[in-house]
C-alpha cells in the first residue's frame, strides 16, 4: 500500500493520473486511455483539492474518487510548488490544438478560467492583497462597475412613502419588517412548504434525477443566511442560519436559491450531465473562488423570479406560507410591495463592500452606510460586514451575477418555456461570465 501511495504522489500533477487499481470507488471514471485534455482535467482536480488543504472553504464541493482527496491530504509541497503547478497546467492547456467540437472548446475555456481564478486565489493565500476590482476580475472573470451611492436615493424616497413615521428610515423599515418574522417553532413547516413549491415549479421544466434529495438544518454562528453543501450523488445539505429573526420573504428566497432551481439543481446537473455522462472530472470539484460561483450565485438569485414570475410569489406566500407562519395574510400585499422597493437598493451593498475592502471608508462608516442604504439594524449590518470580511469580492456574484444571468436568459426568448430551456442550458454546460455578454 505504501508503494502505491508513493507512486501516486510521484504522478500527482505531472500529467499522469494515479494507477487504475488505486481508485476503489465502483463506477469511477477509467483513467486509460486519457486524452491530453482529460489528463489536464484530472490534474486540475488534484490541484484544486490540494489548494483546499491550504485554505479552509476553498473547495465548496467534491464528489470524485476518494483517493484523490487522500493524495491531496498527503501532499506537503507547499504554496510555491502549487503556484508553479497552476502555471504549468495553464501552459499545457494553452498548447492543446483547437477542436471542431464547440462543447470541447467551451470545456477548455472553462478550465482556463478556473485556473486563472486559482492563480489569483493562490496570490491571496500567499499574502497578497488586491484591489477589489482586480480581485473580482481574477477570481470571478468580471470587472464590476457600480453606480454611485447617491443614485439609490430615489429608491429610499419611494420607501419613505411605504413606511411613514418618525425617526430614521432604517429604523422604521426594520420595525415594520419585524412584524413578518416567522416564529421559531414555525420555521420548519414554512421552509418545507416553500422548498417543496420551488421544487414542483422547477420539475415542471427541468427533468431532475429520480433519486435526488436534500437535508435541511437550522444553524447559528454564520455570516451568511443560507448555504448549500452539495454532497454528490444528487444529494445536498441545506443550512439556514437563525442568528437573526427570519422573515417570511426569506422562505421562497432561500428555497429557490439554495434548492430549486438554484444551487442544488446546478450541482446535480453538472454531476449528471458532465461528470457522469461525459466523464469530465473537472466538474466533480467546485472551487468556491472561481467563475463557477458567478454562474452559481447569479442563476440561483435569478431562479427566484423565474420560478415565481409576477405576482405568483405573492399569491403563494399569502395563501400558503402566511397561514403556516401564523401571520395575517391580509398584510401580504403591502409587505410584498415593500420587498419589491427594497430590491432596488441591492446594488448599494456592492458599492459599500468595494469601498470598505479597498479601505476608502472605515468600518464604522461602512456600518452606517449599510444601515442607511440597506435599511437594516446595526446587528444585521454587522452580519453583512462580517460576510464581506470573510468572502471579500465574492459579494458581486449575487447582484452582478443575477443581472447578467437575467439579461442572457431573457434574450433567449420571451415565453417561460424558452427561459426555462435557457436556464437548463446555463446550469448544465461549461458556461462562463463571458458567455453571458451580448
Amino acid at each position: 500500500m505504501r508503494a502505491l501511495v508513493a507512486l501516486a504522489a510521484a504522478l500527482f500533477l505531472t500529467g499522469c493520473p494515479p494507477p487504475n487499481n488505486y481508485v476503489p470507488e465502483p463506477g469511477a471514471a477509467s483513467f486509460a486511455p486519457l486524452s491530453p485534455l482529460d489528463q489536464i482535467a484530472n490534474d486540475y482536480v488534484l490541484l484544486t483539492l490540494t489548494m483546499g488543504e491550504q485554505e479552509e472553504g476553498y473547495v465548496d464541493a467534491y464528489y470524485g474518487p476518494k483517493i484523490w482527496q487522500d493524495l491531496a491530504k498527503k501532499d506537503d509541497r507547499g504554496l510555491v510548488y502549487l503556484g508553479n503547478a497552476i502555471v504549468e497546467l495553464m501552459e499545457r492547456l494553452d498548447g492543446l490544438p483547437t477542436s471542431d467540437d464547440p462543447l470541447v472548446e467551451a470545456r477548455k475555456r472553462f478550465l482556463s478560467a478556473q485556473l486563472e481564478a486559482a492563480h489569483t486565489r493562490h496570490m491571496m493565500i500567499s499574502g497578497e492583497t488586491l484591489p477589489f476590482a482586480v480581485e473580482a476580475k481574477g477570481l470571478f472573470g468580471v470587472t464590476p462597475e457600480f453606480a454611485p451611492l447617491d443614485s439609490y436615493d430615489a429608491a429610499l424616497a419611494t420607501i419613505e412613502t411605504l413606511v411613514p413615521g418618525e425617526g430614521p428610515l432604517h429604523e422604521r423599515a426594520e420595525a415594520y419588517q419585524e412584524k413578518f418574522t416567522i416564529p421559531t417553532e414555525r420555521l420548519k413547516p414554512v421552509f418545507d412548504a416553500a422548498i417543496a413549491e420551488c421544487k414542483r415549479r422547477t420539475a415542471e421544466h427541468i427533468t431532475l434525477p429520480l433519486d435526488e434529495n436534500f437535508r435541511m438544518e437550522f444553524v447559528t454562528g454564520k455570516s451568511w443566511s443560507g448555504y448549500n453543501y452539495y454532497q454528490g450523488n444528487y444529494q445536498s445539505l441545506i443550512q439556514i442560519n437563525t442568528d437573526l429573526p427570519i422573515r417570511i420573504s426569506r422562505a421562497v428566497d432561500l428555497g429557490c436559491h439554495e434548492g430549486y432551481p438554484g444551487h442544488h439543481v446546478y450541482n446535480m446537473l453538472l454531476e449528471q450531465r458532465l461528470t457522469n455522462e461525459r466523464g469530465w472530472q473537472e466538474f466533480s470539484v467546485y472551487p468556491l473562488y472561481s467563475p463557477q460561483s458567478f454562474i452559481a450565485e447569479g442563476s440561483a438569485n435569478y431562479g427566484i423570479d423565474l420560478a415565481f414570475p409576477g405576482e405568483e410569489r405573492l399569491a403563494f406566500e399569502r395563501d400558503v406560507l402566511y397561514p403556516l407562519a401564523r401571520l395575517d395574510p391580509s398584510t401580504a400585499a403591502d409587505y410584498f410591495k415593500l420587498q419589491q422597493a427594497l430590491s432596488e437598493l441591492k446594488g448599494a451593498r456592492f458599492v459599500i463592500a468595494q469601498a470598505y475592502l479597498d479601505k476608502t471608508i472605515t468600518k464604522d462608516e461602512a456600518l452606517a452606510l449599510i444601515q442607511k442604504y440597506q435599511l437594516v439594524s446595526r446587528e444585521r449590518a454587522e452580519q453583512s460586514l462580517s460576510f464581506n470580511d470573510q468572502y471579500r469580492s465574492y459579494v458581486i456574484n449575487y447582484g452582478l451575477g443575477q443581472d447578467m444571468v437575467k439579461a442572457w436568459v431573457e434574450r433567449q426568448g420571451d415565453g417561460p418555456v424558452w427561459r426555462w430551456k435557457a436556464m437548463e442550458k446555463l446550469l448544465s454546460e461549461p458556461m462562463l461570465p463571458d458567455d453571458l455578454v451580448e
